[in-house]
């Protein structure tokens, strides 16, 4: 899995939990989850357990502090998946 395929996953993963609908096609790596994306820390918990389904990976609470942008989220998953 490429790193656009698994973004295209995340956004996917992302898109309930974002108030401003159609906002997903104006993000970028750069994007910040809590800032920009106005996504609140109990709907981060869900995001990452949806991650961790979606790509049978296991996500650290250490690494959950770190997932503070789309691509740091996305070099989390690829770190995860390549392990």
């Amino acid at each position: 899995m490429n790193r656009e395929e698994i973004k295209k996953s995340l956004l996917d993963i992302m898109d309930p939990y974002i108030d401003e609908k159609g906002v997903t096609t104006s993000i970028s790596e750069s994007s910040d989850l809590i800032n920009d994306l106005n996504i609140n820390s109990a709907h981060l918990v869900d995001i990452v357990l949806d991650i961790e389904e979606k790509f049978d990976i296991m996500i650290e609470d250490d690494f959950i502090g770190k997932m503070d942008t789309v691509g740091n989220a996305l070099d989390i998953i690829e770190e995860k998946l390549n392990a």
